[in-house]
C-alpha cells in the first residue's frame, strides 16, 4: 500500500480528460499520417524516408522503419496506430485492466515514434515532440480502477510549465515587438496558417491587441508558476492557460498543438472543479499495485534527470525552441513565434501547357488545402489536422533552405500529375493532362480592409513581387 502522497484520487476526472484528450489527438496524427506520409516520405516521396534510414544510424532515430521501410508497412503502422487510439478512447483497455492500458499506451507511443523520427522536415514541429512525451507519461496514467499517480499529474504540471513559460521566454528574448506589445498589430495576419476568425482578430482595435500581449505574457511568464501551489491556485493557473490556449484555437490553425497544450493543463484541475461537468465519473480509490507505484516513481527520476538540459537551456541566453535533448523525445524544450514576420509573402505555384513559355501563355494556379491562395477564398479551419505541406510552403518565403530537398521535387510530382501529391492539394487545374511547365511566383499579401472586404468581398489583396523560381519542365536535368 503506498503513502497517500503518492495517491491523488481527486484527480479521477482529470485523468480521465488527459487520456480520453490525449488519445484523440493520436488519432488524428495517425490518420494524417496515413493520408500524407507517402507522398511527402514515401518510396516515392519528396524525402524517401528509404534513403534518410541509409544515412542515418538507429540510435540517432529510433524506429522501427530502420530496419524496413515500405509504404504498406507505414500503412499499417498508421492503421494499427488509429485503431489503438480508437480504443483509448472510447476506454476499452481502461476499463479492462491495467497491464492493457499501460500496453496500449506504450504502443502509441512507440508507433508514432517511429513516425517522427523518419519525418525529417515534415515532422520537424514542436508539437510532435510534445504529443510524445504527453504520450510516455501517460504509460503511468493507470486504469480507471486505480487512484491516479500524484507524481504523475505533477508531471504533467511540469510539463505544461516549460511548454508555456519556454514560450514566453523566447519572446521576451526575440522580437522587440513583444516587449513593446506589437506583435500582435501583425500575427494574426501573418501566422503560418489563418483560420476563418483571423481575419476579424486582425482587425480589432490596436488597443486591444495591446491587451492580447499582456495576456499572452501572464500566461506564459507569470501563471506557470501557479500550478505548483496549492489549491485553488494551481486550478486557476491551469483554467486561465486553458482559455488563452482556447483563445489560440479560434484565432488560428496550430494543428494539435493549443490541444494538447489544453490536455497537459488539465492535470492542474481536481474533480472538485469538473465534477458538475462530468458527474457520471466514479472516484477510484484503489491503490495501484507496488510495481506500478515503482514504476512511476523510477519514471519521475527519469524526468528529473533529463529535465537538466530542457532547465539549463531556459536559463541560458541562446535559448533554443522546440528542441528534442534525446532521440526518445521523453524530456524537451518548447517555444513558439521568437520572431514575428511583419509581412506575408505567399509561394504560388502555377502550370502551364506551353513547354516554351511566353508572355501570352495561360498559367492556372494550383490552390492549397489551407495556405492562402485565392483572394475570394476565406482561409478555412483545419486544426486540429495537421496540413504538413501547407504549413513548409508558409517557410518557403523566409527562407529557400526549408525547401531546398524538396520543393523542386514536388514541381516535378506536379509535371507527372503524381496522383498521390496532388491530393494534398485543394484543386487540380490540369485534370486531362500534367502542365508541360511549372512555375513559383512570390506575391505579397495582405488582409483586405472593412471597406474592400464589403466592395470586393475578398479576404486578401495581393501584389506580385517576382519569380521565386522560374518556368521549368521536365526534361533530363529533373530526371537526374
Amino acid at each position: 500500500m503506498p503513502p497517500d502522497w503518492l495517491l491523488a484520487p481527486d484527480y479521477a476526472i482529470s485523468r480521465l480528460l488527459i487520456g480520453r484528450g490525449l488519445a484523440a489527438i493520436y488519432l488524428i496524427a495517425f490518420v494524417v499520417a496515413i493520408r500524407q506520409f507517402r507522398p511527402l516520405l514515401g518510396e516515392g516521396g519528396l524525402l524517401p524516408v528509404p534513403r534518410f534510414v541509409a544515412a542515418v544510424p538507429f540510435l540517432s532515430a529510433p524506429s522501427i522503419f530502420q530496419w524496413h521501410y515500405s509504404d504498406r508497412a507505414l500503412g499499417m503502422v498508421g492503421w494499427i496506430g488509429a485503431a489503438i487510439a480508437a480504443t483509448m478512447l472510447l476506454g476499452i483497455p481502461q476499463a479492462i485492466s491495467l497491464p492493457l492500458t499501460m500496453l496500449g499506451w506504450i504502443a502509441l507511443w512507440a508507433l508514432y515514434l517511429s513516425i517522427v523520427n523518419v519525418g525529417q522536415t515534415f515532422y520537424a514541429f514542436g508539437w510532435e515532440s510534445l504529443l510524445l512525451e504527453t504520450g510516455f507519461l501517460a504509460i503511468f496514467l493507470g486504469d480507471d480502477a486505480i487512484a491516479p499517480s500524484a507524481l504523475v499529474i505533477l508531471l504533467y504540471r511540469w510539463l505544461a510549465f516549460r511548454v508555456e513559460f519556454g514560450a514566453g521566454l523566447i519572446k521576451m528574448r526575440g522580437d522587440q515587438c513583444w516587449r513593446d506589445l506589437t506583435c500582435l498589430d501583425y500575427h494574426h495576419e501573418t501566422q503560418p496558417m489563418p483560420n476563418p476568425l483571423s481575419w476579424y482578430f486582425h482587425r480589432l482595435p490596436k488597443r486591444l491587441h495591446r491587451l492580447e500581449v499582456l495576456g499572452n505574457h501572464a500566461a506564459q511568464l507569470v501563471v506557470p508558476f501557479g500550478l505548483f501551489l496549492p489549491q485553488p491556485i494551481a486550478a486557476i493557473a491551469g483554467t486561465y492557460m486553458i482559455l488563452t490556449q482556447l483563445y489560440l484555437v479560434v484565432s488560428g490553425n496550430y494543428a494539435w498543438l493549443n490541444w494538447i497544450t489544453i490536455v497537459v493543463a488539465v492535470a492542474a484541475l481536481p474533480d472538485a472543479l469538473l465534477r458538475p461537468l462530468l458527474p457520471f465519473v466514479h472516484a477510484a480509490n484503489s491503490a495501484p499495485p507496488p510495481v506500478f507505484t515503482a514504476g512511476a516513481i523510477g519514471l519521475t527520476l527519469l524526468v528529473a534527470a533529463l529535465s537538466y538540459q530542457p532547465v539549463r537551456n531556459l536559463l541560458g541566453r541562446r535559448q533554443l525552441m522546440n528542441y528534442s535533448f534525446n532521440s526518445l523525445h521523453i524530456v524537451n524544450t518548447y517555444g513558439a513565434f521568437g520572431s514575428v514576420t511583419r509581412h506575408r509573402d505567399e509561394v504560388i505555384v502555377e502550370g502551364t501547357q506551353d513547354a516554351d513559355p511566353t508572355e501570352a501563355s495561360e498559367w492556372r494556379e494550383y490552390e492549397f488545402k489551407g495556405k492562402p491562395g485565392d483572394p475570394m477564398r476565406r482561409p478555412p479551419q483545419f486544426a486540429p489536422y495537421h496540413l504538413r505541406l501547407d504549413w513548409l510552403m508558409w517557410f518557403l518565403p523566409l527562407s529557400p533552405a526549408y525547401g531546398e530537398e524538396w520543393f523542386l521535387r514536388f514541381l516535378e510530382g506536379l509535371l507527372r500529375n503524381d496522383a498521390a501529391l496532388l491530393r494534398l492539394l485543394r484543386t487540380n487545374p490540369f485534370p486531362d493532362r500534367p502542365p508541360r511547365s511549372v512555375r513559383a511566383r512570390l506575391y505579397r499579401y495582405r488582409y483586405t480592409t472593412w471597406s474592400e472586404r464589403r466592395t470586393t468581398g475578398a479576404w486578401w489583396a495581393r501584389e506580385l513581387r517576382g519569380d521565386y523560381l522560374p518556368a521549368v519542365a521536365l526534361n533530363a536535368s529533373f530526371e537526374g
